[in-house]
């Protein structure tokens, strides 16, 4: 394990730790529920292509990681982390380190007042929407980076007298390697990929619930920053705005808001060489021209507005959905959410937003509660599309579907079902995404600006006990991507896995799991592969 990879490690740890430690007085004070589970793995893959002259590989893998959960009166914090190390025994193939993982945590720092939160992400992001699609990333592939994100930031709620006042801050680190795109389409050129970004995100409102007043009212304002180091792009939007809510019924209300919004995103040029072309860096980026003004690539000012509805029938159901007028153009987002019982949970969302890579994984992270459930693929070790959880989920789709460095709108819809009873757990991921990129015509990148690239998907999770000593899990998935650039064909992955589990002795546990996957795009040969896996895991 190399001194940048126990870097990036910690940095991706370094949102939850503290929350730890912050919650341990407490945890010391009374009673708490907590399940903290080290464990080790050695496994042996085997990977065979059954299209292409049937190519086997085998490789042997060893990992590391911790499953924990912890939950206090005044705190609560899930860490699902692994580190896995990959050994080969071919020569075209080489040994790889893989950190996966997904955290959440929050402290009650003042109880009532004020609250610490953090999240992490460790996981692998496709670099090219028109290359290869790697679904399951076992065996040799290409087209695959390493992203690294986290974020922390404190949290104020309190009331005086009858205003509600509210204020929050944001911190943000995100990291994309490098990785080969591997083959193209005839006649495309790679585009600059990400590489890292800082971003800040703050808010504040006061306001009042409908009670003395026939209605509820809130003013509020914000502002986001992203600085990335790729072309030092830099995102940079502020708002004010003010909200009413207008009960029509017990369940049903009227809400609107109008305010002003100026968002503006720029970059730099790129080094240039003796023929004018931007020059490229030992790991396919652009190199940025220091000397460059900077280029303005967005600028979006003026009144912003929408308006909606509010229906909560019963604490089990809620429903919000707006309209309006933002971004230059008209809008809609909204959200419902329907838990019938303590064992199933249906949420969906609509949403709307221009961003950078970074800051959209860190508003993903967010809005994941610090309570939820993640599988990963048994095969790869990989977390899989989405996590779930009872309040909403998480599927990285929207975001991870390329690595691109330009800042982009996006637009989307995203349902997670979840059910877990009498020994069943199951969970079902739904969405489709749009982007559309912003570029200078005057930069290096100007090809991608307006740029439409989509992504259709959906994950299917499902796993049960079968006795005191044994279960299984299964997962299917699907993923169409379309690029927008001319002459890309889309690209369909599919792909279906299956584990079962025994333990052997208490603490041991053996896993046998098999796996199929493909991917077919349009002027490549289509890909199947198989896969199977044989390890031993063991829980300390």
């Amino acid at each position: 394990m190399t001194s940048q990879t126990i870097a990036k490690a910690l940095k991706c740890g370094a949102a939850i730790f503290p929350l730890l430690g912050l919650a341990a007085p407490a945890a010391e004070a009374r009673d708490r529920s907590a399940e903290v589970t080290p464990y080790i793995e050695i496994q042996q893959v085997l990977v065979a292509d059954l299209k292409d002259g049937g190519d086997v590989l085998t490789y042997t893998s060893v990992a590391a990681g911790i499953d924990s959960s912890i939950q206090t009166r005044n705190a609560e914090a899930q860490v699902n982390v692994r580190y896995e190390r990959r050994i080969s025994y071919q020569d075209d193939f080489g040994d790889d380190d893989v950190i996966t993982g997904l955290a959440r945590g929050g402290v009650q720092v003042v109880p009532g007042l004020l609250s610490l939160e953090a999240g992490a992400l460790a996981t692998r992001s496709r670099v090219d929407l028109r290359g290869e699609s790697p679904s399951n990333a076992v065996g040799n592939i290409d087209n695959v980076t390493q992203v690294y994100s986290v974020y922390a930031g404190p949290n104020l709620s309190t009331e005086v007298g009858a205003l509600d006042v509210n204020a929050n801050y944001r911190l943000g680190y995100t990291k994309v390697e490098s990785e080969d795109t591997g083959s193209l389409p005839p006649g495309q050129l790679p585009i600059d990929i990400f590489d890292d970004s800082i971003s800040h995100s703050a808010s504040a409102s006061v306001g009042m619930q409908p009670g003395d007043l026939p209605f509820g009212w809130s003013v509020g304002a914000g502002w986001e920053r992203e600085d990335a180091g790729q072309l030092d792009q830099r995102y940079e939007g502020k708002y004010a705005r003010a909200d009413v809510t207008v009960p029509v019924s017990s369940t049903l209300a009227v809400v609107g808001g109008v305010g002003y919004e100026d968002i503006e995103i720029s970059e730099r040029d790129a080094v240039r060489d003796v023929n004018g072309d931007p020059v490229v860096d030992n790991d396919g980026r652009l190199v940025t021209d220091e000397t460059s003004p900077r280029l303005l690539s967005y600028d979006q000012d003026g009144i912003i507005w929408d308006v909606g509805v509010m229906w909560r029938p019963s604490r089990r159901t809620s429903l919000e959905a707006r309209v309006g007028q933002r971004y230059g153009s008209e809008t809609y987002y909204g959200s419902f959410g329907y838990q019938p019982n303590q064992n199933t949970a249906l949420n969906i969302s609509v949403y709307d937003t221009v961003s950078g890579f970074g800051s959209l994984l860190n508003d993903n992270l967010a809005n994941l509660g610090t309570s939820f459930s993640s599988s990963r693929n048994p095969l790869s070790g990989e977390l899989n599309g989405c996590a779930f959880g009872q309040s909403g989920g998480l599927c990285f789709n929207d975001v991870l579907q390329s690595a691109s460095s330009s800042s982009f709108r996006a637009r989307g819809v995203n349902g997670q079902y979840t059910y877990n009873y009498n020994g069943w757990q199951a969970g079902l991921g739904v969405g489709y995404a749009r982007r559309r990129f912003f570029a200078s015509q005057l930069g290096a990148v100007a090809a991608v600006d307006g740029l439409v690239d989509e992504n259709y998907y959906t994950n299917l999770s499902i796993g049960r006990d079968i006795d005191t000593y044994s279960s299984f899990d299964a997962n299917v998935y699907a993923n169409l991507l379309d690029s927008g650039f001319a002459g890309a064909p889309n690209v369909l992955g599919v792909g279906a896995n299956a584990a079962y589990y025994r333990r052997i002795l208490p603490g041991l546990q053996g896993t046998a799991a098999v796996g199929l996957d493909s991917y077919r795009q349009e002027g490549f040969d289509s890909e199947l592969t198989a896969s199977a896996l044989l390890g031993l895991r063991y829980d300390f």
